[in-house]
């Protein structure tokens, strides 16, 4: 009897912890994503600061990496554990450099071309401790929206102070009357629409003899041009010298830290010829591997700061920068 009466006890108070905790269960609230803090990572190299500007995140297909089976893509990034619920993942950064000597912008983040979702590098370039009047010279290593529109918003320059610097063959192919009758005709009206945001976003520069272009040779700043063509015709790349180590900033050569690093001959629908994308990112990857230069990217995952690393000079790894406070 004492045995059952016990085993009641037991029961009835097991029963009452299990309802309580499902009580509490119930009535705490659903977590969801909370804001994040402002984004921005500052790197410093000897006496050089680089500050990495996130503009947002923006999520791409995996349909547009050409070349490769989408087997093959799946397996990929399941292998990278990356997440592409939405797509797969991409980063829009911008790189705020300070010399001591001046304040350089490599490249610009979209501003309001592209929605809600980006356009925040100015507001993080603030949040960083700086004010865009401040800022001398932006260097664009091409002029695809996202990485030109950010200069200026509603006609009003963004960075007023300062003096854009692209590439002749960019400027020739974006902003030259003749280029749009050498476009093929079914993508006319994609290069057209794109065309439209350049100009919008450079015209107040323009405006005030605040756009120039350069050739390969060219110093700008302390800052070697190289010559990346592929992506866009005038795509061109950025090293700096530094006291402590080199620093490439290498535009859209790559877009994935996944795909394109496993399979650096895949391509991508936005490379406007793929064949020479694929041969300057097999070049300049071979480099950055053997030299141990430090990357800047502004598609791959933020703050878009590391090296690039291969055992074999065929696939290869990014290895980001480790954070430091």
């Amino acid at each position: 009897m004492k045995k059952s009466i016990l085993a009641i006890t037991v029961s009835i108070a097991l029963f009452s912890s299990l309802s309580t905790v499902a009580e509490t269960t119930k009535i705490l609230p659903i977590i969801e994503q909370q804001a994040q803090v402002a984004g921005f990572y500052q790197h410093q190299v000897g006496n050089t600061q680089i500050t990495a500007l996130l503009d947002g995140t923006n999520f791409i297909s995996p349909t547009l990496f050409k070349d490769i089976s989408q087997d093959k893509v799946q397996e990929i990034l399941k292998k990278y554990h990356a997440d592409q619920t939405k797509g797969v993942q991409t980063s829009i950064n911008a790189f705020l450099v300070n010399t001591g000597h001046s304040l350089v912008l490599v490249d610009s983040g979209t501003a309001d071309c592209f929605g809600a979702h980006l356009g925040s590098v100015l507001k993080n370039l603030k949040a960083s401790g700086y004010q865009p009047e401040q800022v001398n010279t932006i260097l664009l290593t091409h002029l695809h929206p996202e990485h030109s529109c950010g200069v200026s918003k509603n006609g009003v320059a963004n960075f007023p102070n300062a003096t854009i610097y692209v590439s002749d063959d960019e400027a020739d192919y974006w902003l030259s009357p003749k280029q749009a009758e050498k476009i093929p005709q079914d993508k006319r009206e994609n290069y057209t629409a794109t065309v439209e945001k350049i100009k919008a976003a450079l015209t107040p520069y323009q405006a005030k003899n605040q756009f120039k272009t350069f050739k390969l040779g060219d110093k700008i700043d302390h800052f070697e041009v190289i010559n990346t063509a592929g992506h866009t015709p005038g795509h061109f790349s950025y090293k700096l010298k530094t006291t402590g180590e080199d620093m490439i900033f290498i535009g859209d050569i790559v877009h994935s830290h996944t795909v394109q690093f496993d399979q650096p001959e895949t391509a991508i629908e936005y490379d406007i010829d793929p064949k020479q994308a694929v041969q300057t990112r097999l070049k300049q990857f071979t480099d950055y591997a053997a030299n141990g230069q430090t990357i800047a990217a502004p598609h791959l995952p933020f703050p878009g700061i590391g090296h690039i690393y291969s055992t074999d000079g065929k696939r290869y790894q990014w290895i980001p920068v480790l954070f430091k406070d």
